[in-house]
């Protein structure tokens, strides 16, 4: 190859591939040395040498300059496969550190083809797959059709990159909010918990340190605009938003929305909370197969019990009884213990009486 096709190549796979320069010449470098040492049958060191503006080639054994033209069409043939070679692991190392960087962000391609179950999506320099396990359950996808994920994890295999992509992990809906409300990335608005069941529920807790901005309003948007676009690309997903706050008083009963809390009993020891819900609220504080109670549990880092403001009363009436079930046997036995001692007392006054005669 002339310097002039030699420094075009460079240039091509540069533009094209969005390799550095620097990374194409040590490939074609490291290849020559290779053929030549092959060629040679040597194990004295021997050093190729491109000049990056002129594409001149300084080849170099021990003290002696080698003419690179003499290696043969099979040594070049050897130099061609070992630089494609070369040219393949610096593109997957772009492709690499480009989605390494981009790892728990949202990314946007096309459904290119399905293997089973699993989805290959078109990334435009690469591809990435989306398994089963990393699926909406009740959503389906087309071939061309543009479609939304987290990059969830990145790894080299071989010459190729895997990337894998999920829309079920709870980091994909923090990364939605923080598309749609400006007021997140700015640090207005802080999400300081999400728990998720892909495609059923996620708890959100908000916060935001000025008192001025309604936090739970920004997430929501004028109108629901904002919450609806995520709703929308979550295909239905119930999204509660809950203000957060410090006060576990206060923020277990929020985390339980919708659903109305009228008390709230604390056992920080073993931390659990018991919470009275109206008697009709009982099955929405549970949610369905207890999927409410068991994402605000999580939420909100407390084992949570629902009781109803009847079994409350009834739990009352209950001690209530054993109290004065308690009572009554303690004034039996005060009677008990006073008549005891008055027996003890005839029985001593007897016995004196019976000494003295």
């Amino acid at each position: 190859m002339d310097k002039e096709s030699l420094l075009r190549l460079v240039d091509m796979l540069h533009k094209d591939k969005d390799i550095d320069k620097d990374i194409v010449f040590q490939g074609i470098e490291s290849a020559l040395e290779s053929a030549a040492r092959k060629h040679l049958k040597t194990d004295e060191p021997i050093s190729i040498k491109i000049d990056r503006e002129t594409g001149e080639i300084a080849a170099i054994q021990g003290e002696h300059e080698i003419d690179l033209s003499d290696l043969g069409r099979i040594t070049a043939q050897t130099a061609k496969q070992v630089i494609i070679q070369k040219i393949k692991e610096a593109e997957r190392d772009v492709v690499f550190d480009e989605y390494i960087g981009r790892k728990g962000t949202i990314v946007s391609g096309m459904v290119q083809h399905f293997e089973g179950s699993t989805i290959f999506v078109n990334l435009g320099k690469t591809e990435g797959y989306l398994p089963k396990s990393e699926q909406i359950s009740n959503e389906y996808h087309r071939s061309g059709e543009r479609v939304r994920c987290l990059v969830a994890e990145v790894k080299k295999a071989g010459h190729k990159v895997k990337i894998l992509l999920s829309r079920t992990h709870p980091s994909f809906v923090r990364q939605l909010f923080e598309l749609e409300v400006p007021e997140i990335p700015e640090k207005i608005v802080e999400i300081k918990g999400l728990v998720r069941e892909a495609g059923y529920r996620t708890k959100i807790a908000v916060y935001s340190e000025d008192s001025n901005v309604d936090c739970v309003g920004a997430c929501v948007g004028v109108r629901g605009t904002r919450i609806k676009n995520i709703v929308d690309e979550l295909n239905g997903e119930k999204i509660d938003i809950i203000r957060w706050d410090d006060v576990p008083e206060v923020f277990i009963p929020n985390t339980l929305k919708p659903a109305e809390v009228t008390g709230i009993l604390l056992s920080p020891e073993n931390q659990v909370a018991t919470v009275v819900v109206p008697n009709d609220q009982l099955s929405l504080a549970i949610g369905k197969r207890g999927q409410n109670v068991r994402l605000a549990s999580k939420l909100a880092g407390w084992d949570i019990d629902i009781i109803t403001e009847v079994e409350l009363e009834r739990e009352r009436e209950r001690e209530e009884a054993d109290n004065l079930t308690g009572e009554k046997a303690g004034e039996a036995e005060e009677v008990g213990e006073a008549e005891e001692a008055e027996e003890a007392m005839l029985n001593k006054d007897t016995g004196n009486d019976e000494n003295k005669e």
